[in-house]
């Protein structure tokens, strides 16, 4: 990769191209083993369309037709791919896609009962959600399920309430949070933590918000780039993961930009596009949107805005962003 030369220069038209070019190989061995990520990878490169100012490269008829061939029969949810079955994680990205598209009304009224009775329905007893009817317990899971009924306009204190219990009970000592109570902290659970605590006004909750700000300015290493927990390498995710905690707790100047944009750069793909976890690495669509994002939310250029919260294009939040219970 050319890059060295560049290391100011963010390549958007080939970001773009990269990024089109990726739903044009279905007939790739890559391409069938990665099936259980497509939804999420379709809400990846949207976003990441999105704030590169080319959200209409990809044909709107074609996102939204592939997203309700994902519709579980079953259970309401979203699978990732047709056939399969409904999880929150693509549930929720098949919501920001639509959302995204300002084309929630294909869902109708008995598709928007059959998703919340599927997503208030995998919440257990502690306030916490599995991921599907398999039960992995994860604060990924709360989330998911909190933002999307939040897009839904769905939220209710019956299922907040709970929630709030359960990530109180996953803060540790250090400030950050964990996966589940008594789990080590890890900046990617500290976003979801925290991002489901800001779509619910109740911030209140942290023990400590100076601390846990520490925490996450911890996580910037010598290169400039952040890490997702001590002693481990920089990944361009966590300009996403950390940036977006240190933008809702309003420390956004707690760490080096200049540096860290730096890492990102370096870490394109000047020549094919997209960008990888670190400098030199294989390029894919999921560290091509964090560090577009991370970019977006240091305000690196013209990039569209980002909201820290949901990690959607600010411009679309804005029409459904408000306070979230409904009776």
């Amino acid at each position: 990769m050319a890059h060295q030369q560049h290391e100011l220069t963010l390549f958007k038209e080939k970001h773009i191209q990269y990024i089109v070019n990726l739903n044009t190989k279905d007939k790739s061995y890559e391409y069938w083993l990665t099936e259980h990520l497509r939804m999420n990878g379709l809400y990846w490169g949207l976003t990441a369309l999105y704030l590169l100012g080319s959200q209409n490269s990809l044909d709107k008829e074609d996102v939204i037709s592939f997203v309700l061939s994902c519709k579980d029969p079953v259970n309401g949810g979203f699978g990732a791919f047709p056939k399969h079955d409904g999880h929150l994680l693509s549930t929720l990205s098949a919501i920001q896609i639509l959302a995204t598209l300002d084309s929630l009304d294909v869902l109708n009224e008995e598709d928007i009962n059959d998703l919340v009775d599927f997503i208030i329905g995998l919440q257990l007893p502690n306030g916490s959600f599995q991921g599907d009817k398999y039960g992995e317990i994860d604060t990924r899971f709360i989330y998911t399920a909190i933002s999307s009924l939040s897009i839904l306009g769905k939220l209710t204190k019956k299922v907040v309430e709970p929630s709030l219990s359960f990530i109180k009970d996953c803060q540790n000592f250090d400030g950050g949070f964990g996966m589940v109570p008594g789990a080590e902290s890890h900046a990617a659970q500290v976003f979801t933590c925290l991002g489901t605590l800001a779509i619910l006004d109740r911030l209140d909750v942290i023990n400590d918000q100076n601390l846990l700000g520490w925490w996450l300015s911890e996580r910037q290493v010598a290169n400039g780039g952040l890490n997702g927990r001590p002693e481990k390498l920089p990944d361009v995710c966590y300009s996403w993961w950390v940036l977006s905690s240190l933008s809702i707790l309003n420390k956004l100047s707690w760490i080096d930009h200049r540096k860290l944009r730096q890492f990102i750069l370096h870490s394109q793909d000047s020549e094919n596009g997209g960008i990888s976890d670190r400098p030199d690495n294989q390029v894919d669509v999921y560290h091509t949107l964090f560090g577009i994002a991370g970019l977006s939310l240091m305000k690196f250029e013209n990039l569209v805005a980002i909201d820290p919260v949901y990690c959607m294009p600010i411009e679309i939040t804005k029409k459904f962003r408000r306070w979230p219970y409904t009776e």
